[in-house]
């Protein structure tokens, strides 16, 4: 079980973007060199976090501002900007049900119940942490010390 690595690129994009405001206009170059990620990738999560209304992009020229407060932006929003359906396919039942064991029938009616517990808790969890919170834990890294090896 593992969220896309989309949504930490996606996340990395929105910290750079925030810290970049009033210094430099974020394109998807920026971006890529700072993600490691081909620029082609980052327009793709880019137009994805545009079309959910967390960022604007100036076509053209380039760069890429937040839509709203960091504090209004979850983590849910940022991961179902990327995959829609990512919360419902987290967790997957391998197809059985056409077998004639007992247990490969109701497999899937015994698991339905426990997934979705377990959806709901992280999509819980998601909704508690915003994009303020992150930054908090990424300026608190930016000044602090180098740790002593």
């Amino acid at each position: 079980m593992q969220i896309s690595m989309k949504c930490s690129v996606a996340v990395h994009c929105l910290l750079f973007i925030w810290e970049a405001r009033g210094k430099a206009r974020v394109t998807s170059t920026l971006l890529a060199q700072s993600t490691g990620c081909n620029p082609v990738v980052i327009r793709n999560i880019l137009s994805a976090l545009k079309k959910a209304g967390l960022i604007t992009v100036h076509r053209g020229k380039g760069g890429a501002a937040l839509c709203r407060e960091p504090a209004q932006i979850t983590l849910r929003e940022i991961y179902a900007a990327l995959e829609p359906d990512g919360l419902s396919s987290l967790i997957g039942i391998h197809p059985c049900d056409d077998r004639p064991c007992p247990v490969a029938q109701n497999i899937r009616r015994v698991l339905q119940k426990p997934y979705h517990q377990i959806e709901d808790s992280i999509a819980a969890t998601m909704d508690s942490i915003t994009l303020a919170s992150m930054i908090a834990d990424l300026e608190s890294g930016l000044t602090a010390p180098p740790a002593a090896e």
